[in-house]
């Protein structure tokens, strides 16, 4: 879920469901915080309002990845959903553990070999098809620190890199340090085995956070709009992204721009430059108002009336009136910690 602000301030929260195969939106809902009781249960409400959207469409919706929100969890396990978690979001939560544990006086061999579990996280969910399978990869890298690459699970008894002379014994991690036993329990903990079985093997959101970032030219958080305004302005940032999804790599010689991503924390990485994005939904639009909706405006003015538009906020409470008010007035106040000069 997208908020239209951080922490619980938020007023407005967007779902999008985005077929991961294809890239395409197929619905976006947006939800009013006072709708269902607070900014906490508006992703639950947003995706609830979506699969039903796609059920009455004849949709049947065969897994979804998303985050480890606990609402969310039960909500699907209710409906018989097939869920998966998105694995940059595990990867991102665990490493910001490692990091503050890399810290630590007792774990300094850990901070050599914090990319390289990033990196296993991925490794073990995209070369995985079962949850069985993703646990005892994942779980062999605590053998691999120990320079120990044989182990105990039938599923994978062996390391899949070739076997290796090392001579740097420093980088090792000692089978009996306190170091060893941090980062085991932080690895292989209960709650993470269970998630680490649930890491999509097949597609992840990152698609869908590229779409996050489009609607911020549509919608920015810095303006204030209305309900309405907010989910015509979302609508129009389908419409772009669905038209633009394909574009292919620039024609001729393939060509690259390196980006620093704020999730690779200044690590550098080479994405392909596309072709130009079109605009041909505007084109459509126009001519739909003009060849029909001014024509006939009867049918679209009765659809966009059936559309639910929850009450403002502000609207919840009393305005007292001007007359008889027992506020006292504004007074200026004055900068206090400045001198004036003598």
């Amino acid at each position: 879920m997208r908020a239209d602000a951080p922490g619980h301030s938020a007023k407005y929260g967007s779902y999008t469901l985005m077929h991961t195969e294809s890239g395409t939106i197929l619905d976006i809902q947006l939800v009013q915080s006072n709708e269902v009781g607070g900014r906490y249960h508006m992703e639950k409400e947003g995706l609830k309002r979506g699969l039903d959207h796609l059920e009455s469409s004849g949709l049947t919706v065969g897994y979804i990845v998303t985050d480890r929100h606990t609402q969310i969890r039960k909500y699907l396990r209710e409906r018989s959903i097939n869920q998966f978690y998105d694995v940059w979001r595990f990867e991102k939560d665990l490493s910001k553990k490692l990091e503050q544990l890399s810290k630590n006086k007792e774990c300094v061999v850990l901070k050599k070999w914090l990319r390289s579990i990033r990196n296993h996280v991925y490794w073990s969910a995209s070369t995985s098809t079962t949850g069985p399978e993703k646990v005892a990869k994942w779980t062999s890298i605590v053998n691999h620190i120990q320079n120990v690459h044989v182990h105990d699970s039938p599923i994978f008894p062996k390391c899949a890199h070739p076997d290796r002379v090392s001579k740097n014994a420093a980088k090792w991690f000692n089978p009996a340090s306190l170091e060893l036993h941090r980062v085991e329990k932080v690895l292989c903990n209960k709650r993470v085995l269970k998630d680490v079985a649930k890491l999509s093997h097949h597609f992840q959101t990152s698609p869908l956070e590229a779409f996050h970032s489009l609607i911020l030219k549509f919608t920015p958080k810095n303006v204030v709009f209305p309900f309405m305004g907010i989910l015509c302005r979302l609508l129009l940032a389908v419409l772009h992204h669905n038209e633009n999804i394909s574009r292919e790599q620039a024609t001729g010689k393939p060509v690259f721009k390196v980006v620093f991503p704020k999730s690779k924390k200044g690590e550098p990485i080479a994405r392909p430059l596309k072709t130009k994005p079109t605009y041909n939904y505007v084109d459509d639009l126009m001519r739909l108002v003009f060849e029909e909706v001014i024509v006939d405006p009867a049918p679209f003015v009765e659809e966009l009336q059936a559309i639910p538009v929850p009450m403002a906020i502000s609207a919840e409470f009393e305005r007292p009136s001007k007359e008889g008010n027992n506020c006292s007035p504004c007074i200026p106040v004055q900068s206090r910690g400045i001198r004036q000069p003598t």
